[in-house]
């Protein structure tokens, strides 16, 4: 790598050939404030804050936007920087009504905190003068353009780092503001509420509704974990205060997903109405009565323990832990010998036996084949790096129907997966996405492509290639159970279809974290912990294992799901593992 040397402040320091003033600084550990700067967005030089002195240079220039060069000189806290910054900021807090105390993000805002640094305490220019609306029309986050100081940074997350380019800039000069599409109601855009804009706003402008005044920064803890709302596995930080969770946010060193989270993983969790299951429960004279989890355990152990193995059944649902589908398939397929096992959502064929790409591949690639699959509807991170790639000149081939939910964004929609495959042919880095909806026909289509297109299998459900690993994808015939285990988690079943061909006098036992129409008619109901109140690992689509940590305490008597089944192994006086560290090291090293 060249180096480049450049004098800052006085100091002698080398960076990589290429870097900008501002990067140079950083590595240094020396401080240029910014605002209109973001590590996840392209640098524009719109705030001006960052400016700083460059011998032989006629102007201050932008940091953030400037290229080091040999034997550069730069001053970044000069007089003249610092009087520049003191009127760039004191023009920005009279162009909007920027009023501290009544601020949800007083104490955390970039804005104020610039302010305090170089001693703004009183305004020179009128401000106040003119209110500006605030658009509230969006489910999860309002906009009040009261706060906002026009830096760019939602408009371009919405269009960079998306894909989706609802947001833009209308009018002029101090009129400017931030819009939806052709100036309508945000709540009545293209918006798709993944929240990146709310993340990367500097000030109060974007306002989470539901942990609105609910703590600054320093009052809260930040988690990483990984989301479990689909395959992809995007890395995410569970914010929370005394014991509660109040938000989600992007987690930029994330290296599946650079910091983009959607709605369903942002949003719909903390959402969440269900009514959980808190406590274990027997059915005891036709209604669910409260137990200790010892007497339910034992009640389940005999149970097991009176069944012939060809007569149990095991269901679970792939929102499990690689822990949990690991001592599930130890204690019912290795201990007790059961076979009819199955899994609650469908799978990706395997088309090959080691894996031929990555979703990295994807916003690298000049051609996209989408087929047997919809990632903008069930994985909308991966559909942001296919929109991504088109926004770059990539062509994107869907197989199938116009409903799929990429069909605005393809150059081709064909209903011949032969012909799909014969444009990849030609192309010269294609991606392949498919899912469980592949035909036996289209699987073989696509294996033309072997060695020519990176292939990524976007699996259905969340933690699905764990579960295939581990043998529950074999099918389940649920008229041979008589006792039947359903590892459910929080999955969310509508119906009791899952159990219509179950013997009504079969046992069935659910192992869930919400009240539901399956937990319902069983004889016992484990209450399991929710993604935020477990710990452990999860496997995504590319079969890359990622840790999952524990943010709450679980809620009332829940347990987290490999927990419960260790406890039930105990009680078949089955010993499978100690601790969480040994079972996950179990599970890992069976899924290489």
């Amino acid at each position: 790598m060249t180096m480049v040397n450049i004098t800052m402040n006085g100091q002698k320091i080398s960076a990589p050939a290429g870097s900008n003033i501002l990067q140079a600084a950083k590595q240094v550990g020396i401080d240029i404030p910014t605002l209109c700067d973001h590590p996840a967005l392209v640098s524009i030089g719109a705030c001006r804050i960052c400016v700083v002195e460059v011998t032989g240079q006629r102007t201050l220039i932008t940091a953030c936007t400037f290229p080091i060069t040999e034997g550069m000189e730069i001053q970044t806290e000069s007089p003249q920087v610092v009087k520049a910054r003191k009127l760039i900021l004191d023009l920005l807090f009279s162009e909007r009504n920027h009023y501290c105390p009544m601020c949800q993000m007083s104490g955390d805002c970039e804005l104020q905190n610039l302010g305090y640094r170089y001693g703004i305490d009183h305004w020179i220019y009128p401000t106040y003068t003119k209110g500006f609306p605030v658009d509230a029309s969006r489910k999860y986050f309002f906009m009040d353009h009261n706060r906002c100081v026009l830096c760019g940074r939602c408009e371009r997350a919405c269009g960079d780092l998306v894909a989706n380019h609802t947001l833009g800039l209308r009018n002029r000069g101090a009129s400017s503001m931030i819009h939806a599409d052709a100036n309508v109601p945000f709540g009545e855009s293209t918006c798709i509420s993944c929240g990146s804009c709310l993340q990367v706003c500097p000030t109060g402008a974007l306002c989470d509704k539901r942990s609105a005044y609910m703590g600054r920064n320093i009052q809260t803890e930040h988690i990483k974990s990984t989301c479990n709302q689909c395959s992809i596995g995007c890395g995410m930080e569970i914010v929370t205060r005394g014991g509660n969770v109040l938000r989600i946010e992007s987690d930029w060193d994330a290296e599946i997903n650079a910091g983009l989270l959607c709605k369903n993983g942002r949003f719909d969790p903390l959402y969440e109405d269900r009514t959980r299951v808190t406590q274990p429960m027997i059915r005891i004279g036709g209604k669910l009565r409260p137990s200790s989890w010892d007497e339910t355990l034992k009640t389940i152990a005999e149970k097991i323990s009176g069944t012939n193995a060809k007569e149990i059944g095991v269901l679970t649902s792939s929102n499990s832990t690689n822990e949990a589908l690991y001592l599930l398939g130890q204690l019912f397929c290795k201990e007790l010998k059961a076979t009819n096992v199955g899994l609650l959502n469908s799978a990706a064929p395997k088309l090959f036996d080691k894996p031929q790409g990555s979703l990295a591949d994807i916003v690298k690639s000049d051609v996209i084949l989408v087929a047997g699959t919809d990632p903008a509807k069930d994985q909308p991170v991966a559909s942001f790096f296919v929109k991504h790639a088109v926004d770059r000149g990539a062509k994107l081939i869907l197989v199938g129907g116009k409903d799929n939910g990429l069909a605005p964004f393809a150059t081709m929609i064909l209903a011949d997966i032969g012909k799909a495959v014969e444009v990849a042919e030609r192309a010269g880095s294609p991606v392949v996405l498919y899912g469980a909806g592949i035909t036996e026909k289209g699987a073989s289509a696509l294996k033309k492509l072997q060695g020519k297109a990176a292939f990524v299998a976007i699996e259905p459900g969340v933690n699905t290639r764990a579960a295939v690993a581990f043998g529950f994808n074999n099918g389940f015939k649920a008229s041979a159970a008589k006792v039947l285990y359903a590892l459910l988690g929080e999955q969310g079943l509508e119906s009791a279809d899952v159990l219509k061909d179950v013997d009504k006098k079969a046992f069935v036992v659910v192992q869930a974290s919400y009240v539901s129409p399956i937990t319902e008619k069983a004889d016992v109901v484990l209450p399991m912990a929710i993604w935020s109140e477990r710990a452990g690992s999860l496997t995504n689509t590319e079969g890359r294992v990622q840790k999952v940590s524990k943010a709450v305490e679980p809620a009332g008597e829940a347990k987290s799901d490999w927990e419960i089944i260790s406890l039930l192994a105990n009680k078949l006086g089955k010993k499978l593992a100690t601790s969480l560290d040994e079972i996950s090291a179990r599970a890992t090293q069976e899924l290489k």
